[in-house]
């Protein structure tokens, strides 16, 4: 795993992300289309989000496997206590992961983990889904720059281990023999991906590629999640613009 965020740069992270989702969501209509999760409305997507917070912490002070959750059973309450009700979930992760001890281990579906592994992989699903809260009811969207980064890295040190495709086999990945894709930001490090035949690649650094997105963090963050097309004007691509197309295509999660 490269080099991540600190913890209490984590945990102020998810309370700002789950802020500004609850803000956005709150006493709004439960039946909503969320156009950037088709088959949901705007109640299947805050239930799913307070429920995998809880769900998450659950594994963390248990240490034990736990059913994954059924989003469409969720239920999130009235929408006028959907704000407090998200942030609580938020504050059981948060005490769940800083009562673990250090050596404890959470089961996660990549195998036994650091509890602070369910810490960024909820950080990462919420500042997305903030997104399609805000898109959804046509709300101002924001994100800090280093959690928009941390959003990009934490998906990409899943696609790259090994154990993730046994995980999640649809989610191919770019398997190749050394095309690289690099994501530019306006400034410092970028982050290049290259295909392998196994799992793929990554490293921060100068970005040199077959095809390059360069754009705010926050619109790499959006293109790098299927929310934001590449052709919208908000980024600009160069090169293997098929390359790009296939690589989203097939590692969509």
């Amino acid at each position: 795993m490269t080099k991540t965020l600190g913890m209490a740069r984590l945990v102020e992270g998810l309370r700002e992300q789950t802020g500004e989702l609850a803000r956005v969501v709150a006493g709004k209509d439960p039946e909503i289309r969320v156009p950037t999760c088709p088959e949901w409305r705007l109640r299947t997507l805050v239930g799913h989000v307070g429920q995998e917070l809880r769900w998450a912490a659950g594994l963390v002070r248990t240490g034990e496997r736990l059913p994954v959750p059924d989003p469409r059973q969720a239920d999130p309450g009235a929408p006028d206590g959907w704000a407090e009700w998200l942030r609580e979930g938020a504050e059981e992760l948060v005490l769940a992961v800083r009562e673990a001890g250090a050596d404890a281990r959470t089961h996660t579906f990549l195998g036994p983990r650091p509890p602070v592994f369910c810490l960024r992989r909820m950080l990462s699903d919420i500042c997305v889904h903030h997104y399609d809260a805000a898109f959804a009811l046509d709300a101002a969207f924001g994100i800090a720059d280093d959690l928009a980064a941390e959003v990009i890295s934490e998906n990409l040190d899943l696609l790259s281990t090994p154990a993730f495709a046994s995980a999640r086999p649809e989610v191919t990945g770019p398997r190749g023999r050394g095309e690289r894709i690099g994501f530019r930001p306006g400034s410092g490090e970028g982050w290049v991906i290259t295909g392998a035949p196994g799992a793929p690649r990554w490293e921060r650094g100068p970005v040199v590629a077959d095809v390059v997105v360069s754009g705010a963090v926050a619109d790499l963050m959006l293109v790098f999640s299927r929310r934001l097309p590449p052709e919208g004007g908000r980024v600009t691509v160069t090169g293997d613009r098929a390359l790009l197309d296939r690589w989203l295509a097939l590692t969509a999660f």
